[in-house]
């Protein structure tokens, strides 16, 4: 940082770090709920959270390093992570819908069976 008070810059250097660490351990969090699930949905929100605690972690490192391409890098990935997340959600919705429009309605599943005619 280079152009504060020695004792700032360093509480500064500590606060980013731990910040690093936190979400780096966040970022394994979500990985991990991205593999399990169960839905669909579980899986598209944890890869949008993990792009944008990447695009933290970048813009932290670019304050760290005092590098302004780290910031270009950031804007860049947010918009690639943000078309990422659109397309899982179309090809989301379009197996979903596919596959509604497969399944026979419940309606149609039911045979009705001939009424019997009383014994009586």
């Amino acid at each position: 940082m280079g152009r504060g008070i020695e004792g700032l810059e360093e509480a500064y250097g500590i606060f980013f770090t731990g910040a690093l660490i936190v979400l780096a351990i966040l970022v394994v969090l979500c990985l991990i709920r991205a593999i399990i699930g169960p839905r669909v949905a579980d899986r598209i929100v944890s890869v949008n959270m993990t792009g944008t605690m990447v695009i933290v972690i970048i813009a932290i490192l670019a304050l760290m390093q005092e590098e302004g391409y780290l910031v270009d890098i950031c804007l860049i990935y947010a918009m690639i992570s943000f078309l990422a997340v659109i397309v899982l959600v179309k090809v989301y919705m379009g197996v979903y819908l596919e596959g509604k429009r497969k399944k026979p309605n419940d309606h149609e599943d039911i045979i009705e069976k001939p009424a019997e005619e009383d014994a009586s």
